[in-house]
């Protein structure tokens, strides 16, 4: 059975984790543990810190996965986890919490942190027996409906993680197949698209229009910013971004659902920004158009792990 090793390719448009959520069977077969305040001179009862502490990714773990008949197993290095957890506080994400990967949660944030380097880690004095390497966090819940019905009854155990990874291996093919877009020292253009519809053209407008009265604020990418002004200007894009606008946009639908509003949050002025609903639609046609709509959604636990996991890719 193949052993795939999942890295974060920061060159591509959408890499690491972007948010943490609760669920109940993490795939890193690891529960979190809740915290109580120790009793306080003077009070008549203890008061809850509220807070979870788990393991949000274990190195070097093999993690079965099964994608119709194809059966394999997926893993993190310790340089990845390491790396993940960098890049999720570098951009910010420590609000992003999410239950069963379904539901955004307001009230939930990630409050300490830290890479389990010995058999002194704190992790140790709760029961948590986690390898070296491991990514260790703690949320605070101060979502009164999450904490009652869902943490202090069980009904969730542990984290899982939400993010876009990509597979070693076809990684290093594909820089192979870059390689070669270069003919006799010139470079060879390769194919792009602009037959989106207005509609998509539309959404980002929209989007850059907002943003350039009241500002982008904390949302977004750099990389997002740029694909809203270029599918605002109805330029042409490639395929893989147009795979990486799938990607984002069938992951984050529900922001739609949630939101209506450009100054509710980033998650609806960035789904408009990649182009809204319209571009999930096209980009879905388009890749079946070209018969290129292979990438297979890894699910860890309940996580949606973007790779491209075939040759046809």
């Amino acid at each position: 059975m193949n052993i795939i090793e999942l890295i974060i390719d920061e060159e591509a448009e959408l890499y690491g984790i972007d948010a943490i959520s609760l669920v109940e069977q993490p795939a890193i077969e690891s529960d979190f543990v809740a915290l109580k305040n120790e009793q306080i001179q003077f009070k008549t009862q203890d008061n809850e810190k509220r807070l979870v502490m788990g393991a949000a990714l274990i190195p070097d773990k093999p993690i079965y996965r099964k994608n119709g008949e194809e059966e394999y197993y997926v893993y993190f290095s310790k340089k990845t986890v390491r790396r993940a957890m960098e890049l999720y506080f570098k951009n910010g994400n420590q609000a992003n919490a999410t239950l069963e990967h379904e539901h955004t949660l307001n009230g939930l944030h990630v409050v300490e942190s830290w890479i389990v380097e010995g058999e002194q880690d704190k992790s140790r004095i709760y029961g948590l027996d986690v390898p070296v390497g491991t990514w260790m966090v703690s949320m605070k819940v101060d979502n009164d409906a999450i904490w009652e019905k869902y943490v202090k009854e069980g009904s969730v155990k542990g984290f899982s993680i939400e993010g876009f990874f990509t597979n070693k291996y076809e990684l290093a093919k594909a820089t192979v197949k870059k390689d070669k877009r270069y003919k006799e020292g010139q470079r060879v253009d390769m194919e792009s698209y602009n037959d989106y519809p207005d509609g998509v053209k539309n959404n980002a407008k929209k989007a850059v229009e907002w943003a350039e009265k009241n500002g982008w604020g904390s949302c977004g990418t750099d990389v997002g910013k740029q694909r809203a002004s270029q599918l605002a200007k109805g330029e042409n894009i490639s395929v893989e971004t147009i795979k990486r606008m799938r990607s984002y946009l069938s992951r984050h639908e529900a922001d739609l659902e949630s939101s209506t509003s450009f100054s509710d949050g980033c998650g609806y002025l960035m789904y408009m920004a990649w182009g809204g609903k319209a571009a999930l639609r096209w980009s879905e046609s388009k890749l079946k158009e070209l018969e290129l709509l292979s990438a297979i959604e890894i699910e860890l636990g309940l996580e949606f792990v973007k790779n491209h996991l075939t040759s046809k890719d």
